[in-house]
């Protein structure tokens, strides 16, 4: 049966989106994230200040034990840094794609749920296997098991869905 998920928050209103695929299923090829979106609110993410009005679109027990806040706060993200640039930098960068106002993890959690938009998917995908490079950064400048060595870095990860603790 066809699920549609409708969207009306600070950021966006009337939107719509069928969600094609089964939730967490049904991902591209080489398109293996390390953590759901559900653990990355839990983790701590964006300083807390993310998608704290997303809840009528998202599944409520993704707030269960998630760090929110209704001001950035980067003690609680999970190594404790500040992390994220305002929104206004991602447009001004052109890294705002289609029908995701607040940008790739948005775009993420909307797959993650099952939603398809094949030309969208393919660029947010090559941009999340782009950012791989900062894993190679940390295994090539940390110790192993050194989980607070490059701690931006490896919170940077965590927001794009790597595993942080390589």
């Amino acid at each position: 049966m066809t699920r549609f998920i409708d969207v009306n928050d600070r950021m966006q209103t009337g939107y719509r989106y069928e969600c094609a695929a089964p939730v967490g299923t049904g991902f591209a090829k080489g398109f293996e994230p390390h953590v759901t979106p559900k653990e990355m609110l839990k983790m701590g993410v964006f300083e807390g200040k993310y998608c704290n009005d997303c809840t009528q679109e998202l599944p409520a027990d993704w707030f269960e034990g998630a760090k929110i806040s209704d001001k950035p706060d980067p003690k609680l993200n999970y190594f404790g840094v500040k992390s994220r640039q305002p929104l206004t930098v991602w447009r001004e960068k052109g890294w705002i794609y289609g029908p995701d106002p607040r940008g790739w993890f948005q775009w993420y959690y909307r797959y993650y749920l099952g939603r398809r938009l094949a030309k969208i998917d393919d660029i947010q995908i090559k941009r999340w296997r782009a950012f791989a490079r900062h894993a190679g950064q940390i295994r090539a400048n940390c110790e192993p098991g050194d989980v607070f060595c490059r701690r931006r870095q490896r919170q940077a990860l965590l927001q794009w869905a790597y595993d942080p603790l390589i």
